[in-house]
This record gives structure tokens, sequence and C-alpha cells, in this order.
């Protein structure tokens, strides 16, 4: 997921978008501990995508703010 397509979307899909990264994270911390998780490298890239998404809503909230 890059950043410049999180730019274009509304607030709200920024919302729901995180919050499914956020289940999916979630997820995988359960596969992990249960020993059925297949790559690890997945945790970063839903970690990377989740700051991705913040990072997008507080420029959004700083824009506002100025």
């Amino acid at each position: 997921m890059k950043a410049p397509t999180l730019r274009e979307r509304s607030p709200e899909e920024l919302a729901k978008t995180l919050s499914d990264l956020v289940e999916q994270l979630f997820k995988l911390l359960f596969q992990k501990s249960t020993g059925q998780i297949e790559k690890q490298v997945k945790f970063r890239e839903v970690r990377k995508d989740i700051e991705r998404v913040l990072t997008v809503i507080n420029e959004r909230r700083v824009q506002e703010s100025a």
C-alpha cells in the first residue's frame, strides 16, 4: 500500500482500512502463537501499512488545525 494512494482516500475509508489492518495483524499474531504462520515477513508489511495510514491521518489533522 503506497502513501499517495492513501492520501486520495476519504477519512472514512482510511478508518476502515486501519481497522482492517489492525484486525489482520491480530490474526497474524494469533497464528504466530499457535505456530500456523508461514511468512514472517507479513508482520512487517502489515505494521508498515498501519504506520502509513496513521501518518496520513495525522497529516490531515495537522493541515486542519493550521
